[in-house]
């Protein structure tokens, strides 16, 4: 840990300057997986939010009126700064959210993707123009909303950071980001290597907890949120932001299927299974599919190679390069995740992998849980309903496809499905069936920039990662020229 390199500045950034809090509060900062403290760093009031609004609030008319490709150029200098700096920024990340630095080096690659990817849409912020015959024009254009507000999460801290600022950037808003309260870090150090690349105001950062959120979601200068994170959170930010009726973006929890058919290949959808669950970052991801649904004729044969795949993911050392699996984020999650297995085991369902605690040695106050799979669980049984957020896959058998897809449809969540089956026909019946916003076939767990990703039911509101998610941030004003 002694190579990190640690933010400097561990204050507020906002209108071209760091700030301390205003009431001077910290919060320490500490490695999941070892313990170590990384230092404490400054926790945003509703107050300090405030001051964040208002620089953002005072920036945004010049942001708005840059010309396009200045606002691109800029994105795509952030881009590069991510790129040159690579190496260092995934280490830190993975030192503090608990994941293995082979997996944030992608998180870097992805980050400075996404920056680029908006970069080169901006000339697509257009109108349309609507017929009215000889004697007027008829036309609208597209404006960007003003403040943004974005609260990202800790599974992928900077990647959400560089990636969710680029759409609102482009578009010409301004930009508040509130990282996640336990892992700030490496947003801190990005922000640090980005200052002088946007124009004072336009691009903010605010850490802080539920006040700050509360006041970001509610307060009359900021245009539209958007957040990652789990469905209470949700709920709470739409309360606020329903106070000003102002749109909310939100990626929430998931507690989503993957569906085996009896014609697949064994070993491919056994690889796609341990894919879908993210185990990697213990499971912390929206997107994971935890329950697998598998036909009877394949089951037994099925969990038989996931067991055996399973031997690749050690848990250790996040900043290790040979580390396969990181840790849970915090000790309350460990706690909570290891509450669902021993639910899981009380309510009957055959525990056939982990079960527990991972001994890692060297780092036993890790948050470190065993990839954990239950077989025979059924559609009624607690972890088979409720979001986990941890290592620990559900298996279910079926023999009928209309009671998989019930059982497929039957939690509150829709954000992803994945489908394995050689019948064409099948796929795409079983696709369409699906409550689920993003559907793979044959595949699971990767985004494709330019393909929309989001939920349905509980699972949020609006698409990302396309050029919907940019149009989303400005709205269309219609302007009628009479002629005559």
């Amino acid at each position: 840990m002694s190579t990190l390199t640690l933010p400097k500045n561990r204050d507020l950034y906002y209108g071209g300057a760091w700030h301390a809090p205003k009431d001077g509060q910290t919060r320490q900062t500490a490695s999941p997986a070892t313990g170590e403290r990384f230092g404490p760093v400054a926790v945003g009031s509703g107050e300090d939010m405030a001051q964040a609004i208002a620089a953002a609030k005072a920036a945004f008319r010049g942001w708005r009126d840059t010309p396009p490709r200045h606002r691109a150029a800029a994105l795509k200098i952030a881009a590069r700064i991510l790129r040159e700096n690579k190496a260092e920024l995934a280490k830190l990340d993975a030192a503090e959210s608990g994941n293995p630095v082979s997996a944030m080096l992608k998180d870097v690659d992805m980050a400075a993707d996404g920056l680029d990817f908006f970069a080169g849409l901006v000339t697509e912020i257009k109108g349309e123009s609507i017929p009215m015959g000889p004697d007027a024009v008829n036309f609208t254009q597209r404006e960007p909303l003003g403040v943004v507000g974005r609260i990202i999460a800790y599974n992928h801290p900077l990647m959400f950071c560089g990636a969710k600022m680029a759409a609102p950037l482009a578009a010409g808003n301004t930009v508040i980001i509130k990282p996640a309260e336990q892992a700030p870090l490496s947003v801190l150090r990005f922000f640090e290597l980005l200052e002088g690349v946007f124009p004072p105001g336009v691009l903010n950062c605010v850490n802080g907890g539920v006040e700050a959120g509360k006041v970001l979601a509610g307060h009359p200068d900021v245009a539209m949120v958007g957040l990652i994170g789990s469905v209470p959170t949700g709920r709470a930010v739409m309360a606020e932001a329903a106070k000003t009726v102002k749109p909310v973006m939100l990626e929430l929890g998931g507690k989503n299927a993957l569906i085996a058919c009896a014609d697949v290949d064994i070993d491919k959808v056994a690889q796609g299974i341990v894919a879908g669950m993210n185990f990697s970052w213990c499971g912390q991801s929206c997107g994971s599919t935890s329950r697998a649904l598998i036909h009877a004729e394949i089951y037994d044969a099925v969990i038989a190679r996931v067991v055996e795949k399973l031997a690749a993911f050690r848990p250790g050392d996040p900043t290790d390069p040979q580390t396969t699996m990181g840790a849970l984020i915090s000790r309350a999650q460990y706690e909570k995740v290891l509450r669902y297995i021993e639910i899981g085991k009380t309510e009957g369902a055959r525990l056939v992998a982990g079960g527990g605690p991972a001994d890692v040695a060297g780092l036993e106050k890790g948050n470190f849980v065993a990839p954990t799979i239950f077989a025979d669980v059924t559609p009624d049984m607690t972890i088979a309903r409720e979001e986990i957020f941890g290592p620990v896959l559900s298996i279910l058998k079926w023999t009928d496809e209309d009671k998989a897809i019930e059982i497929t449809n039957s939690v509150e969540y829709g954000l992803t499905c994945s489908i394995w089956t050689r019948d064409l026909v099948r796929a795409h019946r079983m696709a369409q069936r699906a409550d689920a916003g993003f559907v793979w076939i044959n595949k699971a767990g990767p985004h494709f920039l330019g393909a929309p990703f989001g939920g349905v039911k509980q699972s949020g509101i609006g698409r990302e990662e396309c050029l919907g998610e940019m149009l989303s941030f400005t709205r269309e004003k219609n302007i009628h020229i009479a002629l005559d």
